[in-house]
């Protein structure tokens, strides 16, 4: 049964997978990102003027304000636009065909998006018994932005889905059965992409392997699912706990209604906090896969 959805699902990347297709379609997605973030500076030279534009990017690179955080959150719709684009182009196909079955995506994307939420409390609850979280947004202001932040995190996490489960994920499939092609190497990548040169090294290396991880544990899910919706449900309430809730220090806090009383360059008990973080990000796919199964 796993097997035949995870078919059902590389079928429409059957007709057009040439490898050339596959390359020039990432190179496309990289330029249509390029581009959308163009625009968005073009936007804001033209709207706050030069000196404007540049407090605007550098309030970016370090979104510890609501509006910074939410416009970075949005410019990842040129990210999701780029395979959307690619396979439509190159592949002769639809989008739809990157995300699989409609109702089985929202349904699967709903029961893993509740579940990794109550599994990420039971580490969060531990978490606060240790430390002190440090208040962030006053809660008025916080709720009033949910509403904007919630479907930004929706896009973002749907954005890199897209890119990684859906259409790497495929393209790869249907050229190469083994897993190390369409589930190790798109997820490595997915790791090397969260280097932080500002970081502890130690802390790069953890985080680049956590991510990794995360990466082939939703490939996994993909594979047994047919569809990318427990994949974004998992990535959306983990990340929804990460921005939204409790962010790291020095990170992208300006939507989190608490931060950490460290940054990434001074965590303490480093290797247990990402221990932990792992722990749960299995324990939560674990169950993720069982209750699939039914």
């Amino acid at each position: 049964m796993t097997q035949t959805l995870f078919e059902r699902y590389l079928a429409p990347a059957r007709r057009h997978s040439a490898i050339w297709r596959l390359a020039a379609g990432l190179l496309l997605s990289g330029l249509v990102y390029l581009v959308w973030l163009s625009a968005i500076f073009a936007a804001l030279r033209l709207i706050a003027g030069p000196d404007g534009a540049r407090a605007w990017g550098g309030a970016l690179l370090a979104p510890d304000r609501p509006w910074p955080a939410l416009l970075l959150l949005g410019s990842f719709l040129g990210m999701a636009a780029g395979p959307v684009l690619a396979v439509r182009l190159l592949h002769r196909r639809t989008a739809a065909t990157l995300l699989g079955p409609r109702r089985r995506l929202l349904r699967h994307f709903a029961l893993a998006a509740a579940l990794v939420l109550a599994v990420a409390a039971v580490p969060l609850g531990a978490w606060m018994l240790v430390y002190d979280p440090v208040p962030n947004l006053p809660v008025a202001i916080w709720l009033a932005f949910l509403p904007l932040a919630v479907p930004g995190v929706l896009l973002q996490t749907l954005a890199e889905e897209l890119v990684f489960r859906g259409y790497l994920l495929q393209q790869l499939a249907v050229r190469f059965g083994w897993r190390l092609a369409w589930m190790v190497a798109p997820s490595l990548l997915f790791g090397a992409l969260h280097y932080d040169a500002a970081a502890d090294p130690a802390l790069t290396w953890l985080l680049m392997g956590g991510a990794a991880l995360f990466g082939i544990l939703a490939a996994d899910l993909t594979a047994a699912t047919g569809s990318l919706g427990a994949a974004w449900g998992f990535h959306f309430a983990n990340n929804v706990v990460a921005l939204l809730i409790l962010a790291t220090r020095d990170t992208i806090t300006g939507l989190a209604l608490w931060t950490t009383p460290y940054g990434t360059a001074d965590a303490p008990d480093l290797f247990w906090l990402v221990s932990i973080d792992a722990g749960a990000m299995l324990g939560a796919w674990a169950l993720l896969r069982r209750v699939l199964r039914r």
